[in-house]
C-alpha cells in the first residue's frame, strides 16, 4: 500500500518507526527549509513487514498543469525497514510510478544519505543513482585517541593554540543566537554565496526550537577581549551529528576558531554516544579548499549520491525542448550537471 502523508503527527509517527532517521527526514526540517511554492510530503509504502518512507517537496512546473518533486537540501533519501539486498522492489516501483502518473508528476530528485542503509536497495532499477562526490566524516565509534590519530599534525597544532586562546560555550540566549547569525551572514558575504544561503532569522530559531531533533550552536569567545569571534551549528538525531552552518569574524580567520568548535563537537558527541559526525564535502561536491579543510579531521569518506527519476519520459522530453537554452548542446540523458533538465540554472 502506498500513500502520501502531509500532516506532522502522521509524518512523525512513521519516522519514529525507523531507528536511523536523520534530521533531514523530519517534518519540522521540511517545513522550516521549504520555499513558499513547495509542499512537504512523506511517501509511505508498506508491504508486510517492509516499510519505505521517502520525504519530498512537491512543486508546480510553471506554465504547465504538471508537477515534480525534489528533496530538501542535505542528506535525506528514503528510510527503509526490513529492506536488504534480497528485497524485490517491483511492487514498490509499480505503485510509486502509478502514484506519480495519477497526480501529474513528471520527475523526482532526491539527495541520498551516506549513513543510512537500504536506500539503494529500495531504489534499485528506478532510473539512476549518481555519485557526485564524497563527504568526510569522523567515526565516533572509535576511541577518542584513535579519532585524534586521524587528524593531520598541522590541524592538531592549530586546535591546541585555539584551546589556549578561546573559551567555548553553547549559545543559549536570543542575543547569542543573533550574534551567531550575524557571523554566518558575514561568512556568506565573504564567499559571495548565492542568495538562497542567506536564511531568514526565523530559520535559525525554528531549528533551535524543534523537538524533532537537537540543535546546538557552539560559540568561541576570545579570552583576552571577551568577544564572540566564531560559531558553528550542529544538528543531532539518532546516531548522526551533522555540521550544518558556521561563521567566523574576518580578523580571526588566520587561526580560525571554527577548527576548535568542530573538535569540541567531536568530543561532546562521542561522550553522548553518537556514531558519526558528518562534516560534508566541498562546494558543489568538488574536492576544493573547503574539502581539504575538512579532510584534516579524518581519513573516513563516504560517497555522496543523488537519485534521479523520470516518471513520464514523453512529458519530460517535451518540457526540456520547450525550456531548452540556445547555448546548451548537451543531451539531457547525458547531462549530470542539473536535474531535472527543464529547471536548469547553469546554462
Amino acid at each position: 500500500m502506498i500513500e502520501i502523508i502531509r500532516h506532522k503527527e502522521a509524518w512523525d509517527a512513521v519516522i519514529d518507526r525507523f531507528g536511523e532517521g536523520d534530521f533531514y527526514h523530519t517534518y519540522d526540517y521540511h517545513e522550516i527549509s521549504r520555499n513558499s511554492n513547495e509542499l512537504p510530503v512523506l511517501v509511505k509504502y508498506e508491504e508486510g513487514d517492509k516499510l519505505i518512507a521517502l520525504p519530498l517537496l512537491l512543486r508546480k512546473i510553471e506554465g504547465t498543469p504538471y508537477r515534480d518533486a525534489t528533496s530538501v537540501y542535505g542528506y535525506p533519501g528514503p528510510l527503509t525497514l526490513n529492506v536488504d539486498s534480497g528485497f524485490d522492489n517491483a511492487p514498490f516501483r509499480k505503485a510509486f510510478r502509478a502514484l506519480l502518473i495519477e497526480n501529474n508528476y513528471v520527475s523526482v530528485f532526491s539527495r541520498l544519505n551516506p549513513f543510512i542503509s537500504g536506500q539503494e536497495f529500495a531504489l534499485h532499477q528506478m532510473e539512476e543513482t549518481v555519485t557526485l562526490g564524497k563527504v568526510i566524516y569522523i567515526n565516533l565509534k572509535r576511541k577518542p585517541e584513535e579519532q585524534l590519530r586521524h587528524y593531520n599534525k598541522r590541524l592538531r597544532t592549530y586546535i591546541n593554540k585555539c584551546r589556549r586562546k578561546y573559551e567555548i560555550k553553547k549559545a543559549l540566549s536570543r542575543r547569542e543566537v543573533k550574534h551567531f547569525i550575524a557571523m554566518y551572514y558575514e561568512n556568506m558575504r565573504r564567499v559571495d554565496a548565492k542568495p538562497k544561503y542567506f536564511f531568514e532569522e526565523s530559520y535559525f530559531f525554528r531549528l533551535l526550537q524543534s523537538a524533532s531533533f537537537e540543535t546546538d550552536i557552539l560559540l568561541a569567545t576570545d579570552l583576552e577581549t571577551q568577544s564572540v569571534v566564531a560559531g558553528a551549528m550542529f544538528i543531532k538525531k539518532n546516531r548522526i551529528v551533522q555540521y550544518h552552518l558556521s561563521g567566523v569574524k574576518e580578523e580571526y580567520l588566520n587561526l580560525n576558531p571554527v577548527k576548535l568548535l568542530l573538535d569540541e563537537m567531536r568530543i561532546r558527541a562521542t561522550n553522548e554516544g553518537y556514531s558519526y559526525l558528518n562534516l560534508g564535502g566541498g562546494v558543489g561536491n568538488r574536492e576544493d579548499s573547503l574539502f581539504q579543510f575538512k579532510s584534516g579531521y579524518s581519513k573516513d569518506r563516504e560517497f555522496f549520491k543523488v537519485w534521479r527519476y523520470i516518471a513520464n519520459e514523453e512529458l519530460y522530453r517535451e518540457l526540456v525542448q520547450e525550456k531548452e537554452q540556445k547555448n546548451c548542446d548537451l543531451d539531457y540523458k547525458k547531462c549530470y550537471d542539473f536535474f531535472p533538465c527543464y529547471r536548469c540554472e547553469i546554462r
